[in-house]
């Protein structure tokens, strides 16, 4: 069974909170697969199943509480957290992901922060490293809060209203809306990547945050 037609065989308000929880797990830094339950939950509200305006809040109370108590976390532990994570968890932690994490945190600042929303690797990464790396905390709220609202609220838009034109024009084949939502969202993913690939390409002139 599918994500999508699992949760419509649950109520709405379970709907919400299983949003709310899965993508504020995966900000804390425990790698779940938020952005398949949030792009799910939009084909959903497409349908009338639950509210898209929700779904949105839902979501981005979700990464902005999630990435918050990774930053404490992160603050808390500092690089020994890491080293343990990375000793249990060598897939998502390991000391190549972490030292790719750090060379975007000392380029970009609280840009990583923003930005990181939107790509896998540090979208886990964003909040714990920021507090182990000591990022002023109001830097990174500003950034965390952007970027939590810019990353939910635009993905459950973008997917809401692609399975509505879906639905009115051909006749109920959601996965095509499903198709193009991967696909845009797989173009980004590639861009940003380019982004980041070409800045780590640069020589690196790391200037004070």
């Amino acid at each position: 069974m599918h994500i999508e037609e699992w949760l419509q065989t649950i109520p709405a308000v379970w709907v919400y909170i299983l949003v709310g929880v899965v993508i504020g797990l995966e900000s804390l830094g425990i790698p779940l697969p938020g952005e398949i339950v949030l792009v799910s939950a939009a084909l959903l509200s497409s349908k009338g199943v639950v509210s898209p305006i929700v779904v949105g809040v839902c979501a981005s109370a979700g990464a902005i509480i999630g990435d918050s108590i990774g930053y404490y976390i992160g603050w808390k532990g500092g690089r020994p957290l890491f080293d343990r994570l990375g000793r249990r968890f060598p897939k998502h932690f390991g000391p190549a992901h972490i030292a790719k994490a750090e060379r975007l945190f000392d380029r970009w600042g609280m840009w990583a922060v923003f930005f990181g929303r939107f790509v896998a690797l540090l979208r886990i990464l964003a909040g714990p490293l920021a507090g182990a790396l000591r990022m002023p905390y109001w830097r990174f709220l500003i950034a965390n809060v952007l970027g939590g609202v810019v990353w939910a609220g635009g993905t459950t838009t973008a997917i809401y209203y692609l399975g509505v034109v879906a639905d009115k024009w051909l006749k109920g084949f959601s996965w095509v809306g499903l198709v193009a939502a991967l696909l845009f969202g797989l173009g980004t993913t590639v861009w940003l990547k380019r982004k980041v690939r070409a800045a780590e390409d640069e020589p690196q002139s790391v200037t004070a945050r």
